[in-house]
C-alpha cells in the first residue's frame, strides 16, 4: 500500500484518491460546504490557507494546505523536498 504526504506529518492512502483539485471554484467551494455538514470534511492543513482538496473514494473530502500540484507529483511518485518546505515557511 502506498501512502502519499499531505502535508503537516498527515498522509493519504494513494489508492483512495479520486480527484486533487484547487479549492478557488464556487463548485468545490459548494461540494466543500456540503460535506462539512454531512461529517465528511477532514481538514489537515493546520490553520494554514487550504491550496488543495482531495477526494477520496469514501466519499471524504480532505483539505490541505499543499498545492494540489504538489501533491499529484508526489503521486506520481515525483517526490520533491523543497515542497515541504515551502508550505513550512509561509506559518
Amino acid at each position: 500500500m502506498k501512502f502519499i504526504s499531505i502535508g503537516n506529518g498527515n498522509m493519504v492512502a494513494a489508492h483512495r484518491v479520486i480527484s486533487i483539485v484547487s479549492p478557488d471554484s464556487a463548485p468545490i467551494k459548494r461540494l466543500i460546504s456540503d460535506a462539512r455538514d454531512g461529517g465528511r470534511v477532514i481538514d489537515v492543513s493546520g490553520g494554514r490557507r487550504t491550496r488543495s482538496v482531495i477526494v477520496t473514494d469514501s466519499d471524504h473530502i480532505i483539505l490541505s494546505a499543499i498545492k494540489a500540484e504538489t501533491i499529484s507529483n508526489r503521486l506520481n511518485g515525483q517526490y520533491e523536498q523543497d515542497d515541504e518546505e515551502e508550505t513550512e515557511d509561509e506559518a
